[in-house]
């Protein structure tokens, strides 16, 4: 099992609207091969800061599943517009 942990910085004023549009596009991400959950949390600190966790069974299941399936265009169309600057996604692995 894998981690994917990214940190999501969403443009002014559009917190509601990234929500909003989070709520449908996390059906299609729970919908993939592989996928068991996920978590999007809001930082209390930076109003506009957001983190998301996702765990897969591989990181093949996240890179050449989820990257490469038909319905990742409508997640890409859902949320990536939200972003500024784009998000670092990285993959991490329980030690302990």
């Amino acid at each position: 099992m894998i981690t994917e942990i990214v940190s999501l910085y969403i443009k002014d004023n559009e917190n509601d609207l990234f929500e909003k549009a989070f709520a449908e596009a996390r059906e299609i991400i729970a919908s993939m091969d592989g996928y068991l959950k996920h978590e999007l949390q809001k930082c209390v600190e930076l109003s506009n800061k957001y983190v998301l966790l996702v765990e897969w069974n591989s990181i093949g299941d996240h890179i050449n599943g989820f990257k490469n399936h038909k319905r990742y265009v409508d997640w890409k169309n859902l949320l990536h517009h939200f972003y500024e600057p784009f998000p670092t996604v990285e993959h991490y692995v329980k030690i302990f």
